[in-house]
Parts: C-alpha cells; structure tokens; sequence
C-alpha cells in the first residue's frame, strides 16, 4: 500500500519530480528533541494536500499522489554564534507591534532554507496519455507555488525542466537528477544492530539512551609513550553512514475522542487523540548508491509513505511496505 489517502485499488503509474525547490522559512525543529532537517510529516501532508486538490480536478480525478522521495541539496539553519566557543541560537524575527502600540512578543521559532529535489509516486489504474502528463506537470507545479511545504514557502525551482514525468519502469532515470543531493533512507535495521551491541555491554540500557548516545562524540585520552596525551574522538555511528536521529511518526497515549469532542482542535470534523513523538534514525545516502534492484538501497524503496497501525494506536512514516 503506498497511495497517501489508504486506497488500496490504485498502483503506481508513473513519478513525478521537482527538480531543486527553493523553500525559505522551512521549520527546523523537527521534534521536541531534535532539529536541523524540517519533519518529514511536513513534505508529506503538502503532497497529500496535493493529491486532495488532484481528486477535485476533471483531468486528474482518476489518479493521486503515493510515497515521497527526499532528495536535499542545501540546508541552511538560520542560526548565530558570536565566536566558535559559544553554542547557536536560532535568529529570531520581530513581529510588527499591536494595536494598541505595545510591542508583540517573540515566538522562539527555527526556520531554514532548503533546496530539494522531490520524486512522488503517481497511483492510477490507467497509464497517463501525453496530454495527461503535461497537464499534470502544469497543475502540480502551480499547486506547489501555492502551498506551504514544511512550514515554509516555495520561493523557485530549476530554471529547466523544474517538473519532469517518469514512467513506473524509468525509475532508474530518475537517479541522475538527484545529482549533487543527499537522500533521506530510513535506518531501523542500523539502529536495531547498535542498541544489541550496546545491550551486550550494557544489558540496562534503553533504545532512547542508544539514540542520544548516537548522537554523541566521545573523546577518549590516552597516554602516549613519551607521555604527552592524545585526544581520541568515537562515535556510536563510525561505520554504519551518515545517520541522524530523526521522528517517524506518532504514537497515542490516549483514547481516540470522537469527532467534535475534543475542544480547539484544528480539524473538529475528524476524530481526535493526544499522541507524542517517536523516534529512530534516519540515514543520509548518495543518489549513486541507489538503484541495485531488490538491494537494501533500491531506489523504490526509498519513498517515504504513511503507515497506521489501529490496534498499537501508532501513525508511522516508514519506507517498508509491512510493519
């Protein structure tokens, strides 16, 4: 199952990719606990407000959007430090000041600007004719310009061909237009192999302690011969990638309210729940290493999709087909 919407009828057609978005003002703080790339929840709600606006559209009604490829170029936090021994904080903005004249407070925020390359899977029963194609890539591009995207705004994309259309068995075409950028993999199965060579050393400890101490430099004296000391630095992650800690979804830790029942709530129509993060490690791989067919980095694996699991009460975002 890939389509956005959990329609499990539709198979993927064909992909669409937006070539090097500019997003300015993208939130950083991806989580209660980290920040730097914006959530992975904000590129997906904006292709799945994406694929809400295709069903309404006569041309496009009888295909939607499915899992989203994350391909980034450029990240910039915008952040400041006086001297290389003080920590960042985040630039704030001023807002304008309030009716009555008094200054408005300030919202600590984290924004950043982002280049990315998005590829989405395009779902349908039927192959899109030429016309299709091209009217798709029109809408969607137009939709994209007007839309929030992870908080931010979408300043641009390339100069050429900013939107291209790819056919389900071209997906191997798609690779080199990731060039130069970094794709977004989900890492369960590294984090999985160093919390149970942690565990070995350390039976008590728990996968949250595992996660921070991945994200942690240890630096290790030693005595030299001649006994001068030399600073040894190690981290939890030498040899597994570029992993990062990132949240993957939600899970409940309440009852699910009906519809109506829980007060000020953004969408009263829906059911709601009091829900909290939950987090795993993600891996940053180049384009280049994928596209080995039925490999740990095949490419169609790299689409990130929803997941919802009724009985555990747990709103994933996972690249697996199962859970």
């Amino acid at each position: 199952m890939s389509r956005i919407d959990d329609d499990n009828d539709l198979s993927v057609i064909g992909y669409l990719l937006f070539k090097k978005v500019v997003i300015e003002g993208a939130n950083t703080i991806s989580s209660p606990l980290t920040y730097g790339f914006p959530a992975i929840t904000g590129f997906l709600g904006s292709f799945h407000a994406m694929s809400r606006k295709m069903a309404d559209d006569e041309i496009l009604s009888e295909v939607s959007l499915g899992g989203v490829l994350l391909a980034c170029h450029d990240c910039q936090p915008h952040m400041y430090r006086p001297n290389t021994y003080n920590n960042y904080t985040f630039n704030q903005t001023r807002n304008p000041i309030k009716k009555d004249g008094k200054t408005a407070s300030i919202i600590e925020e984290g924004k950043c600007r982002l280049v990315m390359t998005f590829v989405v899977e395009i779902l349908g029963s039927d192959h899109l004719t030429d016309e299709q194609q091209d009217y798709a890539k029109q809408k969607t591009i137009q939709w994209l310009q007007q839309q929030r995207m992870a908080g931010g705004s979408v300043q641009g994309l390339a100069r050429f061909e900013p939107v291209q259309f790819f056919d389900s068995h071209d997906i191997g075409s798609v690779i080199p237009q990731l060039l130069p950028a970094f794709v977004l993999m989900d890492a369960q199965d590294e984090f999985t192999q160093i919390i149970d060579t942690v565990k070995k050393e350390k039976p008590d400890t728990t996968p949250l302690d595992v996660l921070i101490d991945v994200c942690a430099l240890h630096h290790i004296p030693e005595t030299q011969k001649n006994g001068d000391t030399k600073w040894l630095t190690t981290s939890r992650k030498s040899g597994h990638g570029w992993l990062v800690p990132i949240p993957i979804g939600y899970q409940g830790i309440s009852e699910l309210f009906e519809a109506g029942t829980m007060q000020n709530v953004r969408n009263p129509e829906y059911p709601s729940q009091y829900v909290e993060a939950i987090y795993s490690l993600g891996k940053w791989v180049y384009p280049q290493r994928l596209g080995s067919i039925g490999g740990d980095n095949d490419i169609a694996n790299a689409f990130w999709r929803y997941r919802y699991d009724v009985s555990d009460a747990l709103y994933l975002l996972t690249q697996k087909q199962a859970l």
